[in-house]
Parts: C-alpha cells; sequence; structure tokens
C-alpha cells in the first residue's frame, strides 16, 4: 500500500507543494503555506448522474421554492430558497450571520420545515440561550453540536430535514484527512460532500463563512463556486445597520440587497430605508443634499454632506466617508477649473449619512451641488433631489435606471428633481414633478443656489 505523504497546502488559494515555500507562486501569498498529511484513498464504484441528452429532450421545470417568512430576505434570495441549493452567508464575526440563519430556521420550521442546525461553534446550552434571546420555541427546529462531518450526514440522513444550516464550515472536519479544521483541505471536502448530499436528497443548505483581515471569505475559491449562492453581510461597527448584498445567485439576481437593522431581538427589516435615512435631515444647513442612489435595482435616497473649511498652513485635507475616496480630488478639480472656485487652501469633507457605501457615478452632481453649499455658505432647498454623472469637462453626463430613481424621489414627496439633459429628453412621464434637465455644473449651480 502506499504509504502517507506529505504536501504544503496554501492556505489562500489552495496551491499544492512538495515543500515549504515563502511566497505562494499562483496567488503571491506570503507564509501561506501549511503542512498537510495525504492518505491513499481507494477509488470505489459511483453511479453516473445521468446519461449526455440531447438538449432538446431535456425539460425545464420552475425551482420549487421555500418563503422563509422574512420578505427582505426572500427577495434576495430571488423569491425564496430552492430545493436543494447550496448558500453561503459570509461576513464579518459579529455582524448577525448565525442570528439571522436562526431567525430564519425559526420562520421556516413554524410553516411545517423541518430544520436541522448544526452549531460547530457553540454549545448546545449556548445556542438555546441565544435562541431564547430572539424569542424562538418550536418542536420542528433541531440542534447539534458536532463538527465531523460523517456524524453530520448520518444525522441529516436519520432526520430527513428540508433545511440544514452549518455554523460554520470552517469548522467542520472530517476524520481521514489529518489538517485541522478550516484548513483548504478539510473545507473543500466538507463542503463538496454536503454540496452533494443536497443535490441528491434536494435538501437545501446554508453555509457561514469566516471572513479573513481583508474582508474575503476564508477558505479556498473553490468554496464559492461550489455553492449556488454566495451572500455578503457588510456593515460598520458603529451601525446597527447591515446590508446582505447577493454576489452570486444561479436562481435569482446579483442587483439586490436586503437592509436589516440589529435590535436586542435579532435582525428587523427595513422595508423602507430611504425614509431611515432621511429620518434626522435637518432643514437649512449649507452642504447637506439628497441623491437617490440604486443599491442593486433597489433605489435609495441618502444625504450626502459636504464640509468646507479653512485648511491650516499646508497641505490641504480631503476625507469621504461612504464615497469612493479617488473620485472626490477629481470632482473638486473640475470645480476649480470650469467654476474657478479656490479650493486649494480649503479642508473639504463629504460623508454619506446612514453608513451606506455609494461606489455609482450618479452621486457626483451631488457631491459637486454639496462642496459648492459649503464653500458659498449656501443651503439647498429641501425639496430638492439631484443625481448625474460629471465629467472632467464639466459636463454632466446620463444615468441609467432613471424611471427607479424618479419614482423613489417621488414617493417620499420631493417635487423637485435636477437631471442630466440626456436624461430629461427621454423622460416620458413629466407630470406632478418639477423635472429641469442641465447640460454642465454651471447650469446646475446656477438652478440648485441662484
Amino acid at each position: 500500500m502506499d504509504k502517507e505523504k506529505i504536501i504544503f497546502v496554501c492556505q489562500n488559494c489552495g496551491y499544492r507543494s512538495l515543500r515549504w515555500l515563502g511566497k505562494c507562486p499562483e496567488c503571491e501569498e506570503w507564509n501561506s503555506f501549511v503542512e498537510e498529511k495525504v492518505s491513499p484513498v481507494s477509488i470505489k464504484d459511483e453511479k453516473r448522474k445521468s446519461l449526455p441528452k440531447r438538449i432538446s429532450e431535456i425539460s425545464v421545470l420552475e425551482e420549487k421554492r421555500i418563503s422563509t417568512g422574512i420578505d427582505e430576505f426572500d427577495r434576495l434570495l430571488g423569491g425564496g430558497i430552492v430545493l436543494g441549493s447550496v448558500i453561503l452567508v459570509g461576513g464579518n464575526p459579529g455582524i448577525g450571520k448565525s442570528t439571522l440563519l436562526l431567525q430564519v430556521s425559526y420562520s421556516l420550521s413554524k410553516k411545517g420545515n423541518r430544520v436541522f442546525y448544526v452549531s460547530g461553534e457553540e454549545s448546545l446550552r449556548q445556542t438555546k440561550m441565544r435562541a431564547e434571546r430572539l424569542g424562538i420555541e418550536t418542536e420542528n427546529l433541531y440542534i447539534s453540536n458536532e463538527n465531523n462531518v460523517d456524524f453530520i450526514i448520518e444525522d441529516i440522513h436519520n432526520l430527513n430535514p428540508q433545511i440544514v444550516v452549518i455554523d460554520s464550515i470552517q469548522t467542520i472536519y472530517k476524520p481521514e484527512f489529518s489538517s485541522s479544521p478550516g484548513t483548504v483541505t478539510q473545507v473543500r471536502e466538507c463542503a463538496h460532500l454536503l454540496t452533494s448530499l443536497a443535490k441528491e436528497k434536494e435538501i437545501s443548505i446554508f453555509f457561514i463563512g469566516h471572513v479573513t483581515k481583508e474582508g474575503i471569505l476564508a477558505g479556498p475559491k473553490i468554496l464559492e463556486h461550489l455553492v449556488d449562492t454566495v451572500l455578503y453581510f457588510e456593515g460598520e461597527d458603529y451601525t446597527q445597520r447591515r446590508i446582505l448584498r447577493a454576489v452570486k445567485n444561479r436562481f435569482g439576481s446579483t442587483n439586490e440587497i436586503a437592509i436589516f437593522e440589529m435590535t436586542n431581538k435579532g435582525l428587523e427589516e427595513i422595508k423602507n430605508p430611504s425614509e431611515i435615512f432621511l429620518s434626522e435631515r435637518e432643514e437649512k444647513i449649507p452642504g447637506s443634499v439628497i441623491v437617490p442612489v440604486m443599491e442593486g435595482m433597489r433605489p435609495l435616497l441618502v444625504e450626502i454632506q459636504a464640509l468646507v473649511v479653512p485648511s491650516l498652513p499646508g497641505i490641504a485635507r480631503r476625507r469621504s466617508t461612504g464615497l469612493d475616496f479617488n473620485r472626490l480630488p477629481l470632482l473638486i478639480a473640475v470645480l476649480e477649473k470650469r467654476l474657478g472656485l479656490h479650493l486649494g487652501s480649503q479642508d473639504i469633507f463629504i460623508n454619506v449619512v446612514g453608513g451606506i457605501k455609494v461606489l455609482e457615478p450618479a452621486v457626483d452632481l451631488g457631491v459637486v451641488l454639496g462642496i459648492v453649499s459649503s464653500f458659498r455658505n449656501l443651503p439647498i432647498s429641501k425639496e430638492i433631489v439631484v443625481f448625474g454623472e460629471v465629467g472632467l469637462g464639466g459636463e454632466i453626463r446620463p444615468v441609467s435606471f432613471l424611471d427607479l430613481r424618479i419614482q423613489e424621489a417621488k414617493r417620499l414627496g420631493f417635487r423637485k428633481i435636477i437631471l442630466p439633459k440626456g436624461n430629461f429628453s427621454s423622460l416620458k412621464d413629466k407630470k406632478e414633478l418639477e423635472i429641469i434637465g442641465v447640460k454642465n455644473i454651471e447650469e446646475a449651480v446656477d438652478f440648485v443656489l441662484g
């Protein structure tokens, strides 16, 4: 028989080497190789999954979905959980991954679904305490504190659940491998076994995944390729709001987000986030402007605040929170060149209220008007909404999702909208609203600030 052999595996990308390397030649990560023992595996006869068929002979049926009872979560998944799908949920420690999936498990179990929650990190008593805090009490929810994947699969066969939650995939191990739980080999093999079981028995499985200090999912990249859906939790330490974003979805759109708020009773849905973000806006503050931004296919109205103050001798400071920092110096340069504003001796700070991160260029016009408003100490009317991309020549370029942005502004009572001239000409319904199209930043400043 072949003997065990020792190999070195990169814990970042899964690259294998017969000797230790300081730097991975595949992903160029330093000090990522870990020693692992590889045992010879006997190959058993396996049944074929299917024989080749003509594509015309394959019937396509609509996926069977299970509603979780949490509207935001269902919408993010594309209408509910598809039977036999595998969903990976990642996020920073303490952001709410376990809390959300425990709530999802409870909601599904109340509908008569048998749910099996495997807690590899917490004891049964600790999980029960968390459940009591969330007000969870049901007969269809089974809890296990197990890390051995063989025993977990045995329990799944015995319980025959519709939903399984693995918290977390990095704590599960297969005894045949000598490496520690969380290593590339263990994560890959355990995830593969559970995924194959999900497809075979049409069980929907959730994996909770850890993230690295860089904010990416720990373990091999193949884990993300293996599953059907990848969801990322986002949120700052100083805010209770959480954004769950789909970055991969074989059964739905990746242009969706779900917004929650962390409370002492768990995560609560925020169905009208625009109202939340604008609820504490003060009147007549220079530098404050409302911009409709797109988070996936959902329009949100957010407040952008700009503060321009004289700087101390030296280099002027530029700071932005929630906005692409590389975009800020570009917009400041456009203002100096096209409007003749002397901003070189001014400190400029930009903040997107509510902890939202905005990357789309449609916020450019809002940032520009906010800076001019603060610099001239002239407040922008509270009834105005603005959006548009600013070019290097000072021109205002059209943006996408025009109707969705306008409908959201209209729903919240705004009646005056400043938008690019290119979008104005393609707008069909101009009733009930005062809509003004502008060609450049000079026109926009004249309309908004006089």
